[in-house]
């Protein structure tokens, strides 16, 4: 893998703006917030993991498996430490409550801010402030060592 760690912060920086798209993956056409990892991957490999079957909004709910850290584990490197400090260029995983499968996903792009895609809103680039912050429940490179 030729990219650093800072062309991926670029590259993840000029997806801000791309509408919500649920299941798509087209940077300034739209994308969910998997659709978005899976275009840093692409960017990355030039290949991306197998595209998911379809799934609702609530396919977490519906199923109980944590299929995005399953796929985390898979496809990325889980970086060791502490869930609340998570560095630039790694991906986070949201729980939106403790127990229950990871439902969101972003890229962090400093100390405090990371990049992450929502319905209605698109790709944005936001604060981790402590609600998002204290759902944290994985964090993940895309290099082997960071």
């Amino acid at each position: 893998m030729q990219q650093s760690p800072h062309t991926l912060l670029r590259e993840a920086r000029s997806w801000v703006g791309t509408p919500y798209q649920h299941q798509a993956t087209t940077k300034g056409a739209g994308c969910d917030c998997l659709g978005f990892i899976r275009g840093l991957y692409r960017f990355l490999h030039h290949t991306e993991p197998p595209v998911p079957a379809s799934y609702a909004p609530e396919w977490a709910e519906l199923n109980g498996e944590d299929q995005l850290l399953n796929a985390a584990h898979q496809y990325l490197n889980e970086v060791q430490g502490s869930l609340q400090k998570p560095k630039p260029a790694e991906v986070i995983l949201f729980r939106w409550a403790p127990q229950s499968p990871c439902k969101h996903l972003g890229f962090m792009t400093s100390k405090d801010r990371f990049i992450h895609a929502y319905e209605a809103v698109g790709v944005v680039e936001s604060p981790l402030v402590p609600m998002w912050r204290n759902k944290i429940a994985g964090r993940f490179s895309f290099f082997s060592s960071q």
